[in-house]
């Protein structure tokens, strides 16, 4: 298409469906000049709407799939039967090298065993995990996983903090980031078994980053890590917890604002103030989670979004395929599997399996 990067999206995923990912694309557009687009789903839906959009003109193209990937679907169902979907379809244009990423904001099990079976896992790493980018008092921290992976072994979770610490350098620009696992306190007697075989290993690799053992809950908004890394059980129940109470609190100064024409007038006295804060709330301004761990970027948006979210999302899957994640990944992978040996031993649960 003659430009340096193609973004490969499935156009039927997600609640809204088309409608979102068009809106999204004409912000987009203006944001990624360089940027092409490939939208997978039914050329019947969805050339009436690109062609109402002259903005898209030239910088977006569509194959037509058959069927889309449905909400309620299992994951073993989809990749048996789901061939001509939109979302096999646009995994396939990243497998083939068509497009240097996919986005989908439809079933997040499906999307993962799909691009497991396609792009298959980098060497070494058994489960991707999911990365989200977390809002914080310093800025912006990594976490992972945020739901690929209910449970972890002390491997996966090494693994995560060496993607994790890959990922922060190449798309945060940190030179060492700094790695904590997520644990109910912060002594190193507490947590399960293979919390502590993870911290043990961690304390052994030589790696771009600096691990400073456990942080709780209460670390994540504070920032007091780089990257947070947890089993993807806590780390989504985290997650959907945040986007909630950032909701709840946006909708507290509501209620507090308009209860009194005091409060009214005070909100328009402070409007620059109060719209700060809302964008800092928002969930959408950091929608999108990462799948590491995969030979190909692979970029899942919230199924209910809305054009502002999914439009954050192709920000994110664009800094992604720029920013070489893949390659720094692999070559951690291998430094890590080769901690010190005396280290390894004391190590613990999962330390031999590296």
């Amino acid at each position: 298409m003659g430009r340096d990067l193609t973004v490969s999206i499935d156009a039927m995923g997600g609640d809204a469906g088309p409608g979102i990912v068009m809106a999204a694309l004409s912000r987009s557009v203006l944001r990624h000049p360089a940027v092409n687009f490939i939208l997978h789903g039914d050329e019947a839906v969805l050339k009436p709407q690109l062609a109402r959009r002259a903005a898209l003109a030239g910088r977006v193209e569509i194959r037509h799939a058959d069927e889309r990937v449905r909400m309620e679907d299992k994951p073993s169902q989809a990749v048996r039967r789901g061939r001509n979907t939109s979302m096999w379809r646009a995994i396939e244009s990243v497998a083939k090298g068509e497009a240097q990423v996919v986005i989908s904001a439809g079933n997040t099990g499906a999307l993962m065993a799909m691009s497991m079976v396609q792009l298959r896992t980098i060497d070494g790493i058994d489960r991707p995990a999911i990365a989200a980018l977390w809002p914080t008092k310093r800025g912006q921290s990594v976490m992972l996983d945020c739901g690929a992976n209910v449970e972890c072994d002390a491997k996966q979770l090494v693994d995560f903090a060496v993607m994790g610490e890959a990922f922060a350098r190449a798309v945060l620009g940190l030179e060492r980031p700094t790695v904590g696992l997520l644990n109910v306190g912060s002594e190193d007697m507490k947590g399960h078994e293979f919390v502590k075989g993870a911290a043990q290993i961690l304390r052994s690799v030589n790696l771009p980053m600096e691990f400073v053992g456990f942080v709780e809950g209460g670390d994540i908004p504070e920032g007091t890590v780089d990257v947070v890394v947890t089993d993807g059980f806590t780390g989504n129940v985290a997650l959907k917890t945040a986007e909630g109470t950032a909701k709840l609190i946006i909708h507290f100064l509501r209620q507090a604002l308009r209860r009194s024409v005091l409060g009214r007038m005070g909100a328009v006295l402070a409007s620059g103030a109060l719209n700060a804060l809302r964008r800092k709330l928002d969930p959408r301004a950091s929608n999108g989670g990462i799948f590491l761990g995969l030979n190909g970027v692979v970029v899942k948006s919230h199924g209910g979004t809305d054009a502002m979210g999914f439009a954050s999302a192709l920000d994110m899957a664009i800094d992604m395929a720029r920013a070489e994640v893949i390659p720094k990944i692999i070559a951690d992978r291998a430094e890590a599997a080769k901690p010190d040996r005396e280290n390894a031993v004391e190590a613990g649960p999962g330390a031999a399996i590296l």
